[in-house]
């Protein structure tokens, strides 16, 4: 029996960072129908993986702010496959230590500075969804969306109505 999935031409991952422990339904469904979510640190609380389980298979990396002993199965990177990309996930894109684009991934994935921002760097695509979690100054409250195609992957920022 075919599903709806199958017969999308994308793969859609959805990607949020920095909740520090907040999870926001405004965030829950903006990231509803993702094939894949990726957390990109500063996660909070294990209660925050279990929330975005519940709407697809996750990849979280451990961040800064991520203490304690339900952190230790997260690592401090990970390379993850969204269709017939790959993409790499790290909390601050400073700490980026290899050539993505020698090393075949479509994308970058990083958190930390809770500002939203999507650039392409020698065909990569660096996705920061921004902060999802409590609000930090004058910055936006966001996640994003990861689509991933035969021909590339393509992004956008979600801001959340808060």
């Amino acid at each position: 029996m075919a599903t709806a999935r199958a017969h999308r031409r994308f793969y859609r991952v959805g990607v949020i960072s920095d909740t520090h422990g907040l999870m926001r339904p405004e965030a829950l469904a903006a990231l509803a129908g993702s094939d894949l979510i990726v957390h990109a640190g500063d996660i909070g609380s294990p209660d925050i993986i279990t929330a975005l389980t519940a709407i697809a298979p996750v990849t979280a990396v451990r961040g800064n702010n991520d203490r304690g002993t339900w952190v230790q199965p997260l690592t401090d990177s990970a390379a993850v496959q969204a269709g017939d990309a790959w993409l790499y996930v790290l909390h601050d894109v400073h700490e980026l230590d290899l050539d993505p684009e020698a090393a075949g991934f479509a994308a970058v994935i990083a958190g930390h500075s809770h500002r939203p921002e999507i650039t392409e760097r020698n065909g990569v695509l660096y996705v920061n969804p921004g902060s999802a979690g409590p609000r930090r100054f004058t910055l936006p409250v966001a996640v994003a969306r990861l689509d991933v195609r035969a021909d590339g992957a393509t992004s956008e920022i979600i801001l959340l109505d808060v």
